[in-house]
């Protein structure tokens, strides 16, 4: 998977037919990728769907799960509580809350407790000070600052490089851009992390029997997979300004 994306750097530093490939080629990653995203967003929409007609064996709503798993994770000062929309379901942790989504909050759906449960999962993580979280939270200031930035940034270093021959602002702008796909990477691991504890909390809570857990696994696996596809979104994003901006560096050199 490296050496394409690496040959396409490299064609970005060529004479304009080299670059006009490279920019052919990245062109049709994005809409690869774009494709790949819409297929597993229509995934998890399935698999929810589908999962929400289960009822959970426990007869518990997704809120009484999330409260569940709290207690027996003696977290006294986290709150559930119920927001608008469809899978709009997180865990904030500057206010402190777990926060469900209408298709979860008064369901009794094996969907429902699933997700209820993988929220609850970054509530333990947030107790237990699990590292990559912490540095989620950390970057994302920064992470939204820089996404708003970067664009503007880059613009006014090729003006800048245009009258000045310095780079330094346009790097500084790809730099930018790339701690999008930096938060993205990290976000990774959180969320799949969160979805084995949903599961190990679902069974020692006793609510699920193992023979039950490959239901609820399904409806973890396939929102693990949006942040997946989250992840190469980014990083194309990334390369594709990465290559644009070593063009414009390959056109001043051959000037």
């Amino acid at each position: 998977m490296l050496q394409p994306l690496i040959t396409l750097l490299y064609a970005g530093t060529q004479q304009s037919a080299h670059y006009s490939a490279a920019s052919s080629g990245m062109f049709l990653l994005i809409i690869a990728i774009g494709i790949a995203g819409y297929i597993v967003q229509a995934r998890l929409q399935s698999v929810f769907k589908k999962y929400s007609k289960v009822q959970f064996p426990g007869g518990l709503t997704g809120a009484q799960v999330a409260e569940k798993m709290l207690r027996d994770n003696n977290i006294h000062n986290v709150k559930v509580t119920h927001v608008a929309g469809h899978l709009t379901d997180h865990f904030n942790p500057q206010t402190m809350t777990v926060n469900l989504s209408d298709s979860v909050y008064n369901s009794t759906s094996v969907a429902a407790a699933a997700v209820a449960a993988h929220e609850c999962g970054h509530a333990v993580q947030h107790a237990r000070d699990y590292a990559p979280l912490t540095l989620r939270s950390q970057l994302v200031p920064v992470v939204q600052f820089a996404s708003s930035a970067a664009t503007w940034v880059i613009i006014l270093g090729l003006v800048i490089l245009a009258s000045t021959q310095n780079e330094l602002l346009c790097w500084i702008g790809v730099g930018m851009i790339a701690m999008s796909a930096l938060f993205s990477l990290v976000t990774l691991p959180v969320e799949l992390d969160a979805s084995r504890r949903a599961g190990e909390m679902l069974l020692a809570a006793g609510v699920i029997v193992e023979d039950e857990l490959p239901a609820a696994k399904k409806v973890l696996s396939a929102a693990a997979l949006t942040y997946l596809a989250s992840l190469l979104t980014s990083f194309v994003y990334f390369l594709r300004f990465l290559l644009y901006v070593l063009s414009v560096f390959g056109k001043r050199d051959r000037q």
